[in-house]
């Protein structure tokens, strides 16, 4: 069952298992820290939705704290400042757009407020941790945002289905 100790402990273990893995690419276009962290923002969205904007900014609030704690160790100061910084503001714009969106059609408030947060958290993100660095972050950047665009589409499927699975097991 999806609750808010869930979302806590999800949003710390996505962020921090990202910042840790944003530090091995793929290839010039993507690292292994573009994969998981596209679930961050079904967290948010969930917690949104079954519990209202409130709860989900304090899931964002303590998942931010654990999250920057945690990455501290796993990843370098610059990396799990960088996140911190995107991680906050887009986590903050995915709940004020889901929130003012939320009574569209199920699919539109998820897909506009993910994929706003998405575009948001990719600049944020690429340019703090790696902007001066020889490394090709921009090609990665661009990678990262496709990666979580196309992830955006994808979680629709299981937003629908747990929000669904919620909604027949409280009837």
């Amino acid at each position: 069952m999806f609750s808010i100790p869930v979302a806590y402990f999800l949003m710390m273990v996505l962020v921090a298992a990202s910042n840790y893995l944003v530090q091995f690419p793929i290839n010039d276009w993507l690292t292994w820290g573009a994969l998981p962290y596209p679930m961050t923002f079904l967290v948010t969205e969930l917690t949104n939705r079954f519990y209202g904007p409130k709860q989900a900014r304090k899931v964002v609030y303590v998942g931010f704290a654990l999250a920057v704690l945690l990455s501290m160790s796993l990843a370098t100061p610059r990396i799990a400042l960088a996140s911190g910084l995107a991680f906050f503001c887009s986590q903050l714009l995915d709940i004020y757009v889901f929130t003012k969106i939320r009574q569209s059609a199920w699919w539109i408030a998820p897909l506009c407020a993910s994929g706003l947060a998405s575009l948001v958290d990719t600049v944020i993100f690429w340019n703090v941790a790696f902007y001066g660095e020889n490394l090709p972050y921009l090609t990665w950047a661009c990678g990262d945002l496709t990666f979580k665009c196309l992830m955006d589409i994808a979680l629709l499927s299981p937003f629908r289905f747990i929000i669904r699975s919620k909604v027949n097991l409280a009837n």
